[in-house]
């Protein structure tokens, strides 16, 4: 396969790829693992081969398919870094290394893929298609080559979509090499609908659909529905030949599925699913919880883009839930809802109505002083008191179910309910409030020393003192 490479390893791309190994040679381009040696990280380089660098149609279709498979952000497409032009001229795209192998590995390994695994896988691709379908991106080569099976860190695999709108060839030594190896055809004729083997230009998202039934219907049985020795033949089978049904190969594939699966392989687009959405609800039965979210984001983003259809609608978790509604415990059950569930619903609704009476009595009697035990409880007449309550009606797509009460073996003529009396409030009764009384201080009286008037003597003449204290 390298020989035929128009790169070896140790050259430099670009300027700062140095080509590691080369992955794969196609009918129009080739893969080569690479390094790029200013980050020092691992790089998947695609490029055009040389005989197309001068075809302008095959160059301006690479480069726009390389453009809008950036616009698709989703986990389960192959990131592309960069998009640019060789000093060859040949238009080349940088995506993200994966580590793993693609289905079809997975099928020459095992033959035969479990239900719950193919479904997962194939609903982990309709991820990314239905993000192309949005941005109005039309695949046309699916095939399992082209979905792999990247592995994580935390060792599990994730599926990963490649080569967006580019036709290429599968890998030497496979099964279908020699029906795909053609450039006047855009895609791989095992996977090939009607529609696409007339005009490839002429396709829209139902092509897409096709493809994904002839994988799935592989991975199934291990190989492919149609199979022919030459390529007139496989394209006139395809075009008016039915497949070979799915129970020759394997016998315990639901019958749900094989219809699922049937309606794929419809020769019209007109009988297949009209969207990737109402083809990823329709395997929501057959898939396992981790599938069930693949459906869910399939649906929000064909909603957002406007694309949904009535049985997108009907998906519980997309759906906004109406007043007295409940959610049908299938995502695929879009027939209405079980007349079984309907009753068990009522006669839940009227258990939960006897508990509701009788808080509200006991919540009553509470507030009017409920606390006397020679009252009569209220309580246990309300709850002996028959109430029915009618549950209001289910909105659902199907008509209502009429459910029909059975009833009672005696029945009893319903008793006149007497009008509570009315609740009179007690009146609120404010309690005075202690007040710490203020602590009289005694102060003792004031002691008012009254003086007593100072008397003269009179002046004795005869006296030998003066009045001074001096002698006269």
């Amino acid at each position: 396969m390298s020989e035929e490479a128009p790169v070896t390893p140790g050259d430099i791309l670009v300027g700062k790829y140095r080509v590691e190994q080369v992955l794969g040679v196609g009918g129009m381009g080739v893969v080569v693992a690479a390094t790029d040696v200013n980050l020092e990280r691992r790089v998947a380089i695609k490029f055009l081969l040389a005989e197309y660098v001068q075809n302008h149609e095959a160059t301006e279709r690479f480069l726009r398919e390389a453009r809008a498979a950036v616009k698709i952000q989703s986990e389960h497409v192959a990131r592309v870094i960069d998009v640019g032009t060789m000093d060859t001229g040949a238009p080349y795209m940088v995506m993200e290394y994966l580590e793993g192998h693609d289905l079809q590995g997975a099928i020459e390994k095992s033959g035969q893929i479990s239900i719950e695994n193919a479904i997962t896988y194939l609903l982990q691709a309709c991820e990314a298609i239905a993000e192309a379908h949005a941005a109005g991106i039309v695949h046309r080569d699916l095939k399992p080559a082209n979905l792999f099976l990247a592995r994580q860190a935390d060792g599990s695999s994730k599926v990963k979509v490649l080569d967006f709108g580019i036709s290429k060839n599968t890998s030497a030594g496979s099964n279908d090499q020699s029906l795909t190896k053609t450039s006047s055809m855009m895609g791989s004729p095992l996977y090939m609908s009607p529609e696409q083997m007339r005009s490839t230009k002429d396709v829209d998202a139902r092509a897409d659909i096709w493809s994904l039934g002839v994988i799935l219907y592989e991975l199934l049985t291990g190989r492919t529905p149609y199979i022919a020795d030459t390529m007139p033949q496989l394209i006139a089978m395809i075009l008016s030949e039915q497949h070979d049904p799915i129970s020759a190969s394997r016998d315990d594939v639901p019958d749900g599925l094989v219809a699922v699966i049937d309606k794929c392989l419809g020769k019209e687009p007109a009988l297949r699913y009209p969207s990737i959405a109402e083809f990823a609800i329709a395997l929501s039965e057959f898939a396992p919880g981790r599938g069930r979210v693949s459906v869910e984001r399939i649906t929000k983003v064909m909603n957002a883009a406007g694309m949904s259809s009535s049985s997108v609608d009907l998906l519980p978790s997309v759906r906004p839930a109406a007043a007295g509604s409940q959610t049908n415990a299938s995502w695929g059950n879009t027939n209405g809802p079980d007349k079984t569930e309907g009753r068990g619903i009522i006669l839940m609704a009227i258990g939960g109505a006897f508990a509701m009476a009788a808080a509200v009595v006991f919540a009553v009697v509470s507030l009017s002083g409920g606390g006397d035990d020679s009252a009569e409880s209220p309580v246990v007449a309300a709850s002996a008191v028959p109430v029915t309550i009618a549950p209001e009606p289910v909105k659902s797509a199907a008509p209502e179910p009429v459910v029909t009460p059975v009833p009672s073996v005696e029945p009893e003529p319903e008793p006149v309910l007497e009008k509570p009396a009315p609740v009179v409030a007690k009146p609120v009764v404010k309690k005075p409030v202690y007040r710490k009384p203020v602590k009289r201080v005694y102060r003792k009286p004031v002691k008012r020393i009254v003086k007593k008037p100072v008397v003269k003597e009179p002046t004795n003449p005869a006296s030998k003192f003066s009045r001074f204290g001096g002698r006269k």
